[in-house]
């Protein structure tokens, strides 16, 4: 359960929601959030409640940033190495991504504790995001044909090791860059996406076996394809370095798609993941471009979802 502290805040702010904070008479949310100067962000996760998180791939700090004001403060101090993508629960925990430290942790969300950590491989390895589903969390490693599986009993209870999957089928690793990357379930939930940024393919992925096929979407190809999210039938993928964001209309099953539209937006600068608020997406600028100084700024957008 969410702690005391998070939950009184969470049912404090919730009394101004998307939609009437946005009304005549109610102060817009604001559609630019500042971050630490130097921080490098990276993944993004939002809830319980209306909070982002978001994770520096400079040191691995985790930043909380209450949507409605826009103030932020440190959940989570630096551990000398990134936190990528990442994925919160109802239980009040964010499970975070390690990048070429090759590992995971669990933060609490209340006190900013790591709960639990886990090493996955060593180099070459990037662990590069993470989806959670009923039942684990499963980790992309863009140096490597693997997922890492955390398996979650019903009670959400997590576990002392992890699973190594094996990927086989229409996925080809391609050496020395990095192939998949951002990960989602399937609109039916029977099965997970993601996306391989080097050659812009879309994969469905069997988290049973492993097994991966090419999900058809005609000629459309998401290079530098980078987070993902499924909002009921629409894949978002953003495509950090092109400063862009597709929209894809998915068959239940993930099998087949449609790119729909592509959008941008002046305030991107490289944006790396997404998550979904009311009707908005909020996107963390990476600035990937920008030469990184203690004293660069940085800053996550929202734009209309579409």
């Amino acid at each position: 359960m969410v702690g005391l502290t998070l939950a009184a805040t969470i049912m404090a702010t919730l009394v101004a929601s998307p939609a009437a904070a946005s009304s005549p008479g109610h102060r817009p949310l604001p559609a630019t959030l500042n971050l630490p100067d130097g921080f490098q962000p990276e993944g993004i996760a939002i809830g319980p409640g209306p909070f982002a998180y978001f994770g520096s791939r400079a040191d691995g700090r985790i930043w909380r940033v209450n949507l409605i004001s826009g103030a932020g403060s440190e959940l989570s101090p630096a551990v000398g190495t990134g936190s990528l993508g990442l994925k919160t629960d109802d239980r009040g925990r964010l499970f975070v991504a390690g990048g070429g430290a090759g590992n995971a942790r669990v933060v609490d969300l209340r006190t900013g504790a790591v709960l639990a950590s886990y090493q996955f491989a060593t180099a070459p390895t990037f662990v590069n995001d993470v989806v959670l589903t009923g039942s684990a969390a499963y980790f992309t490693d863009s140096r490597k044909a693997v997922l890492y599986k955390l398996a979650l009993d019903r009670h959400g209870k997590l576990p002392s090791s992890f699973t190594t999957i094996a990927l086989t089928g229409d996925f080809v690793l391609t050496p020395d860059v990095n192939n998949l990357n951002g990960i989602a379930e399937t609109p039916d939930g029977k099965a997970l996406i993601a996306v391989q940024s080097n050659t812009g393919l879309l994969f469905r992925i069997d988290p049973r076996t492993g097994a991966t096929t090419r999900i058809d979407v005609g000629d459309a190809l998401f290079t530098n394809g980078d987070g993902l999210l499924v909002a009921g039938r629409t894949l978002y993928v953003v495509q950090n370095r092109l400063n862009t964001v597709a929209a894809v209309e998915l068959d239940r099953s993930g099998r087949t798609g449609e790119l729909r539209a592509t959008t941008t937006d002046p305030g991107f600068d490289v944006p790396a993941t997404v998550a979904k608020f009311g009707n908005r997406l909020y996107l963390p600028n990476a600035r990937f471009t920008t030469p990184p100084t203690p004293a660069t700024p940085y800053t996550a957008v929202a734009i209309q979802a579409f």
